[in-house]
């Protein structure tokens, strides 16, 4: 019978009261992430701008991976939740800058209201790349 996997919780920012979930849990390469809204990190609350919202999300979603040593390339899956489907390309203009090589696999799900007044919610599965899957990469190109 294999042993399980350590698992290390990250806790969520500081400064939203205590919370009873984990930002992410890492277990072995995989990094499991819990859903992030756009809340603008100096006020608290959603921003008027919708590409502000969407920038405060996928920056804390990035701040997120960073603290777990991964980045948005090592992003697998992402759920996005949208309370306002005629959103989506405008969130998809903003979400492409995010990535410099190829995007995870994507779920964008129509939703009812979202905490805050919230347009989006993200959630994501990352698995650290190890070397060789880089260099195996840059030769498939």
């Amino acid at each position: 019978m294999p042993t399980s996997a350590k698992r290390v919780h990250f806790s969520p920012p500081a400064g939203l009261g205590p919370l009873p979930f984990s930002n992410g849990v890492l277990v072995g390469d995989a990094f499991y992430m819990s859903g992030h809204l756009g809340l603008d990190p100096a006020m608290k609350r959603i921003p008027a701008s919708v590409e502000r919202e969407i920038r405060f999300m996928l920056d804390g979603f990035r701040e997120t991976l960073s603290r777990a040593a991964l980045g948005m390339e090592d992003l697998v899956f992402v759920q996005v939740f949208c309370s306002d489907v005629s959103l989506f390309d405008q969130f998809n203009s903003v979400y492409r800058t995010y990535f410099s090589q190829d995007f995870p696999a994507r779920a964008f799900i129509g939703s009812g209201p979202l905490l805050f007044g919230a347009h989006f919610e993200i959630q994501g599965i990352a698995v650290k790349r190890t070397r060789a899957q880089g260099r195996a990469r840059k030769r498939k190109k």
